[in-house]
């Protein structure tokens, strides 16, 4: 896929694979298809939304967004002759984690509020993906009431109590009501990821612009615990399967729960600027 670089041949077998997963376990397009066309990147880039609808019709305006992006930078600084920036941890594993929550959604079959499932592009490129897409759901009138980002979440954090961390941990009452759902410090407070501000960094973050709404990225990239970020060492098999296999067998419960409790995640008032992420 040669590093998946928005709007090139590469990242188009992605896309079809993510097409071909969503149908296979019932995922229905949210648009007439699955593909969303950015209207802000040139070449073609489309980010790929999928959706399951809710049981309970009085919730049917509380869409859940669960996304991470699927792009890469494409090439990378060579090393041994080795250019192609497969980007496994950065995003290949938020997109698997995010296409392991459609399968266990669409099996479970008992989500009360609706979940789109949405696959960004051009992420790397200034988060136009999730630009694009949060100014037309403003624009089609749609007010999703929360947001999943996953992000590098392929290695494990060494010598923490928890075992991801929220960006924007302050800004609502998601870890929390994720910890008592879980039974554990399933979600923790990361100090770096505040002094980095990386609640501005992922795709979350334009949905929190446009909508005001609870918006977090989970991660388990610490600084400490990977050193391939935009790099060609970015490679799957460093990668820990077993790691990631645990991460989502915790989430996938908590975040079932989530859904379907009707005490919502709320914003927290006094920690709502750029600075106190």
């Amino acid at each position: 896929m040669a590093g998946r670089e928005a709007g090139t041949p590469g990242i188009e077998l992605a896309a079809v694979y993510i097409e071909n997963f969503f149908k296979k376990h019932g995922i229905q397009p949210y648009y007439p298809a699955f593909r969303d066309t950015l209207t802000n990147f040139e070449p073609t880039a489309f980010n790929v939304v999928g959706y399951l609808p809710g049981s309970d019709p009085s919730w049917d305006k509380e869409a859940i967004i669960i996304g991470a992006h699927y792009d890469h930078i494409g090439m990378g600084k060579p090393v041994d002759g080795d250019e192609i920036a497969n980007g496994a941890n950065d995003n290949a594993t938020g997109t698997t984690t995010v296409l392991e929550l459609a399968r266990y959604f669409a099996q479970r079959n008992n989500n009360k509020r609706p979940l789109i499932f949405v696959l960004f592009s051009a992420e790397e490129k200034g988060l136009l993906g999730s630009r694009h897409l949060a100014a037309r759901m403003k624009k089609e009138g749609l007010s999703p009431y929360l947001v999943l980002n996953f992000e590098m979440t392929g290695v494990p954090m060494a010598d923490k109590p928890y075992r991801t961390y929220l960006t924007g941990y302050k800004m609502s009452d998601l870890a929390q009501k994720m910890n008592a759902y879980a039974g554990e410090e399933l979600v923790g407070f990361l100090p770096t990821a505040k002094a980095y501000n990386l609640f501005m960094r992922s795709d979350n973050y334009p949905f929190y612009e446009e909508f005001q709404i609870p918006a977090h990225t989970f991660s388990t990239f610490d600084f400490t615990n990977f050193d391939h970020y935009h790099q060609v060492g970015d490679e799957v098999n460093i990668m820990d399967m077993n790691h990631m296999s645990a991460l989502i067998n915790a989430m996938a419960p908590s975040i079932e729960q989530l859904i379907n409790d009707a005490s919502k995640v709320k914003m927290v008032d006094g920690d709502n600027s750029s600075n106190g992420m």
